[in-house]
């Protein structure tokens, strides 16, 4: 018999006609812009957030080659990420982008670096049998791997003389990816703006070169006679990306590779490893070290302090994302992570990247807040992980000036603005703020995620009231902090309060709160971090 028919409280319309075409940037995966609208957007984030408004339409040499490169050109083009390379229609809907530019003699822009990175080996299956992967290669959309690539910061760097124009005309060029996530400094060093597209819309700007052009207006290439050709000539209809999928796509394909997923390649099994029930550190390694979470732990928790004398390590705005804290792209030689890698032997054609050396707290705790668009108000002006050394006035990198003070045995805060701690549920944005000594994040608001990873690696996220900010304050990180409350009474969601005292002797005292919301997670936090807690538990329970 059929089930009853579901009783909806609510019903929401959906007017067809209202859904278009759409891309996401040009640093936020939620900053939703209509197709037929990004030049405008592009042209407002150049003048507002890049802050060039004088000679935009200048182009410039690039060194050995017979083209230019100027503000919003797309300089990387990537179909990439798990996400959107598992719909098995959009992929075959670039592909047959792709086939249908080639038929007209189209060609990717000559500055645009493209690849194709799929997060199955299906889908070079199905590309190949549907003889799409062809048309693909010949735009450049070769498959350069499986797995996390541009999306992630890996896209590698752009050709030297590409990235020489870049600097000689400070210029904020583009990156268009079929990826989740494109936040400040994530996807590469040289590329300012990105927007998140369809993998077919991704083609179609490799083709254009551009975000200043409309691609419902403007022509994105000319055929082998001379004639413009348009976005429309090139989109293949719904049915032929139906047709060619069902005539491609087999269950059976699945099937076959992932019978044995588990044993991997060839070069997979080849690997020696060392047997034994626990891993045998190696000295010498610069990709994992036995790092220092549980030193000097004791059979009990220890008592809990309030935060006396605090230093501020960084005054952060608005929206710091987990990439600003913790980025997981390319390691830069002058940075103190690269530096480290340096001492240790390591090229820097073969820093890797962050991601890629996350098991060594080494690097991770040198690249936390080192994103290079991030931006510290104790150091105004500057982008990177700067910060101010408040005794010696001394400007270092984050990670420097956290060593410094920790020598010192001073405490350390960050006082940020609003939704502090988005974007991805980086583990080591929260592990690498703990590791610098941070006692507690000031914010005014938190990402959830982010707030309870912090509770779990032992640091007090605490939130300004309604009306009270780092402005409201007159915060400039030079000021000592006290934070009362935490080591009698402490509670979910308990006022504390919290005492900024300023280097001319004034001082104030406004009422905070604590954001442990839950029992759980105050037991948490009373352990050191959610690490000590079940090594506890597990020590009491055999």
């Amino acid at each position: 018999t059929r089930a009853e028919e579901p009783v909806f409280t609510d019903t929401l319309e959906l007017d067809l006609g209202d859904v278009v075409p759409s891309l996401a940037g040009p640093k936020r995966p939620e900053h939703r812009v209509a197709l037929e609208n990004v030049a405008e957007n592009f042209s407002d984030a150049l003048a507002n957030e890049y802050k060039k408004t004088v000679d935009t339409a200048r182009r410039y040499k690039v060194g050995g080659e017979n083209y230019d490169l100027g503000h919003g050109d797309v300089a990387i083009a990537a179909i990439t990420s798990c996400t959107n390379t598992s719909n098995p229609s959009v992929l075959i809907a670039a592909g047959l982008v792709a086939r249908n530019a080639v038929k007209l003699g189209l060609k990717t822009k000559p500055w645009v670096k493209t690849s194709l990175a799929p997060g199955s080996q299906v889908v070079a299956d199905y590309l190949k049998n549907s003889g799409l992967q062809k048309d693909l290669n010949k735009l450049g959309f070769n498959i350069v791997g499986f797995g996390c690539t541009t999306c992630i910061g890996n896209s590698g760097p752009l050709p030297e003389p590409i990235a020489a124009a870049v600097e000689a005309g400070d210029l904020s060029v583009c990156g268009v990816l079929s990826g989740n996530r494109n936040f400040e400094g994530r996807i590469n060093p040289h590329v300012k703006a990105n927007y998140l597209a369809s993998p077919p819309l991704v083609v179609a700007y490799a083709l254009a070169g551009s975000l200043k052009l409309d691609l419902y207006q403007d022509p994105i290439g000319r055929d082998s006679n001379g004639q413009d050709v348009y976005l429309k000539d090139i989109w293949p209809s719904s049915a032929d990306i139906r047709q060619t999928e069902g005539d491609c796509l087999t269950p059976e394909m699945f099937r076959s590779r992932y019978a044995n997923v588990f044993e991997g390649p060839e070069e997979w099994r080849r690997i020696t490893v060392a047997t034994g029930q626990t891993y045998r550190w190696e000295a010498d390694s610069t990709y994992v070290q036995n790092p220092p979470f549980f030193a000097g732990m004791r059979a009990e928790p220890e008592t809990i302090d309030d935060i006396r004398d605090a230093r501020c390590l960084a005054l952060l705005g608005d929206s710091v994302t987990t990439d600003h804290i913790s980025p997981a792209g390319s390691i830069k030689p002058d940075s103190p992570a690269g530096r480290y890698l340096i001492e240790h032997g390591v090229r820097p054609v073969d820093f890797n990247s962050y991601g890629a050396r996350r098991g060594n707290h080494e690097v991770m705790m040198r690249g936390t807040f080192a994103n290079i668009r991030i931006r510290n108000e104790m150091v105004p002006g500057t982008e990177g992980g700067l910060t101010l050394h408040v005794p010696s006035g001394e400007r270092l990198s984050i990670y420097d000036a956290a060593m410094r003070y920790q020598a010192e045995g001073t405490p350390l805060v960050i006082v940020a603005g609003q939704e502090y701690g988005t974007g991805s549920s980086r583990d080591w944005a929260a592990k690498g703020t703990r590791l610098l000594g941070m006692r507690a994040v000031v914010a005014e608001s938190f990402e959830r995620i982010h707030r309870s990873n912090l509770i779990g690696m032992g640091v007090l996220p605490v939130q300004f009231l309604d009306g009270i900010t780092r402005k409201t304050l007159d915060l400039d990180g030079t000021e000592h902090f006290d934070l009362d409350g935490v080591a009698t009474g402490l509670q979910p969601r308990a006022r504390l309060n919290l005492t900024v005292r300023r280097a001319d002797g004034r001082t104030e005292t406004v009422v905070v709160l604590c954001r442990i919301d839950t029992l759980d997670e105050l037991d948490y936090y009373r352990h050191g971090g959610i690490l000590h807690y079940v090594l506890r538990d597990l020590g009491r329970n055999g």
